[in-house]
């Protein structure tokens, strides 16, 4: 079976899909609209000043403590509905492999950790008036073990909500892999529409959102399971968390450097989508064997033959 297939082992239930999807985007709509609100009684607000007296009052390893703890109680809640409502184990939630392959994992984190680093210290290098050193052991220590036990858990969740619970359900619903691909990849961008970037640098920052969801989501299909998707994920967090902050990003942390310069939307942002994610899927698809792109992107799912249906063909075909 395909990945998404992997969705019928457990007992199926549009309303199943319907109620954890549905808290997921209500909680989400009415965090944007509780934002939209205060800015409209108060037209001195927003998010970016909301996050500095936060960091202010509570520290910035605190204030990351606590925004990625939701996210942490998100993947194990979604974990007890995938096992315990729709009755499919977490290994077929995770891949269509008989096991969880850790090493693919691992080579997406280390690969996409390395190139994360290697770009950052090129940019410090080439323009080291762009940046401060903001290193203090006790608290990059403290952000180290922070972000090491919660990004893997936040950034796990969105994989598994998105290119996991959402693909494999709409795959099932549509019978198709072309609309879970897009929808998902969508959404996982838009909902990134209430992150402080995009207040600064207006809403062309929605692309590098939305292509990096589809990125994911074709990695994703191509590769049957969800690991790469994965190891990138925490990879792109983690990493950046770790090594470079700036005032005006979401995660803005104790980490060792703060990036100084003034934000624009421009060449970094469509670079990664445009030019560096299509090499990271060569890389990938080379060392994956990956092929007939079309059928694993736009192709039917259909649902597997049960045990007593595969009996029942081989009766009629005579070969029970």
């Amino acid at each position: 079976m395909n990945y998404i297939q992997q969705g019928f082992t457990g007992k199926l239930g549009m309303w199943k899909y319907v109620v954890f999807a549905g808290l997921f985007f209500g909680f989400m709509a009415l965090n944007f609209l509780g934002l939209m609100l205060l800015e409209k009684l108060d037209p001195n607000f927003n998010i970016e000043t909301l996050m500095k007296e936060q960091i202010l009052e509570k520290g910035a390893n605190q204030f990351l403590a606590e925004n990625l703890f939701p996210f942490a109680i998100g993947l194990f809640a979604l974990f007890f509905w995938v096992k315990y409502v729709h009755k499919q184990t977490l290994t077929s939630f995770t891949t269509s492999r008989k096991k969880i392959d850790w090493i693919r994992i691992l080579f997406a984190f280390a690969l996409w950790g390395s190139v994360t680093a290697i770009f950052i210290f090129i940019d410090y290098k080439v323009s080291p008036e762009n940046y401060q050193l903001n290193f203090e052991l006790k608290k990059f220590l403290m952000l180290a073990l922070i972000g090491i036990l919660l990004i893997p858990l936040q950034t796990s969740f969105e994989e598994y909500f998105f290119r996991g619970y959402l693909m494999q359900g709409l795959g099932i619903v549509t019978k198709n892999r072309w609309f879970p691909l897009i929808f998902t990849s969508v959404v996982f961008g838009m909902l990134h529409i209430a992150n402080p970037e995009v207040s600064k640098l207006g809403y062309g920052i929605l692309w590098y959102y939305v292509g990096t969801g589809f990125f994911l989501g074709i990695i994703t299909l191509m590769d049957e399971g969800l690991e790469l998707a994965l190891g990138f994920h925490a990879a792109n967090n983690l990493i950046t968390a770790l090594l470079v902050t700036a005032n005006w990003t979401v995660f803005q942390t104790n980490s060792i450097l703060i990036d100084l310069s003034e934000p624009s939307l421009g060449a970094d942002v469509y670079i990664p989508v445009f030019v560096v994610f299509p090499i990271l899927t060569f890389i990938f698809a080379k060392k994956y064997k990956w092929n007939n792109w079309k059928e694993k992107l736009t192709g039917k799912i259909k649902k597997p033959l049960n045990l007593k249906e595969n009996y029942r063909v081989l009766e009629e075909i005579g070969m029970e």
